[in-house]
Parts: structure tokens; sequence; C-alpha cells
């Protein structure tokens, strides 16, 4: 039986919502962190409002949404978060998003072997038949890292995000569960 919430580096977990919004308050202020996280324009969020949206999104979305967070193996440091949201159940897909907001632990493979948890997780506990993502052409350190987990580039919108007042692409990938088990 493999161990749905522990890799090689990191394990899958549960954070309070304060803890939690707590290190996305000191993330969201990294520049670079947020554009490879996020397209929409940076802004600072204080802590009582983050706090207040996560409890309000895991309420709304209790259903649909399968937060983890991200912690190390080695010393217990919580250095992101991945989730996995299921729009409807019926088609058996799910979108997945993560983020790794320390630093320290970035190129390193925590955030590979985040996302194999989760990815393992969906098929697994979850019995999904495809998960997807999206990401910023610019952020390569993904892409790689997405391939390795087996992830399969599916489309290219061209020109679809502006930074800088330079346009960039935007990819969308894919893996599906016959895919994942034959990795």
């Amino acid at each position: 039986m493999k161990d749905l919430y522990r890799g090689s580096l990191v394990r899958l977990a549960f954070e309070p919502p304060e803890i939690m919004a707590k290190s996305f308050a000191k993330w969201d202020r990294d520049s670079e962190f947020r554009r490879l996280a996020d397209s929409d324009p940076a802004q600072l969020w204080s802590e009582k409002k983050l706090k207040e949206f996560i409890e309000r999104d895991s309420e709304k979305n209790s259903t649909q949404n399968f937060p983890f967070s991200i912690r190390t193996l080695a010393d217990d440091t919580y250095i992101g978060f991945v989730s996995l949201r299921v729009p409807a159940w019926s088609h058996g897909d799910a979108w997945i998003g993560i983020m790794v907001g320390e630093r320290d632990y970035w190129g390193k493979g925590y955030g590979t072997d985040a996302m194999r948890l989760i990815v393992q997780y969906g098929f697994l506990e979850l019995n999904l038949r495809r998960i997807s993502l999206g990401l910023h052409a610019y952020n390569e350190r993904a892409l790689k890292s997405y391939e390795k987990v087996g992830f399969k580039l599916e489309g290219r919108v061209r020109g679809d995000g502006l930074r800088d007042g330079v346009r960039y692409d935007s990819l969308w990938m894919g893996i599906l569960r016959e895919e994942w088990g034959a990795a």
C-alpha cells in the first residue's frame, strides 16, 4: 500500500486557517512568488482578510476542494500548499494548483514530490480520470517539474498574459489515470 500523504521529501498535512493566513501574507510580499503563482496583479492582503477568505472558501467548497499544506520531512517546515478542485464529479476530472512559498525550497524537488503525492491522491483516493493544470510559459521550473510527474503539454494560448509590458503564453497540461499508472 502506498502512503497517500508521505513522499521522499515532503508530507501532505492540514494547517489551521490562522497558520495558513500568516504564511500566505508573508509569501504574498514576495513579488516573484506572486508572479509565478498567479496572473492577477500582486496585492497585499492582511492576515485577517486571508484567514476569512480561507475559512469561507473551505466551508463553501468542502465537497469539491481537497487542499493540503506541504511540510518537509526533514524538519517539518511548512513550505507551501497544494490542492485538487473537482468541478463536477460526473466527469472524474480535477484541476490542480500548487505553490511553494518558501524560497529556500525552490528548485530542490520539494514541489515535484508534493505534485507526485497529490496526483497519487487524486487517482487512488478520489478515483479521478484526469488531472489538469495551467501555468505561465515563463515558469520553466514548474514546467520541468510537471513533466517529471507525467503531465503532458496539451495546449498553448499565445499572448494570453501581460507582464511588464510583454505578452506571454499560457500553457495547459494534463495527466490521465492510465498515463500515471504506466509511469
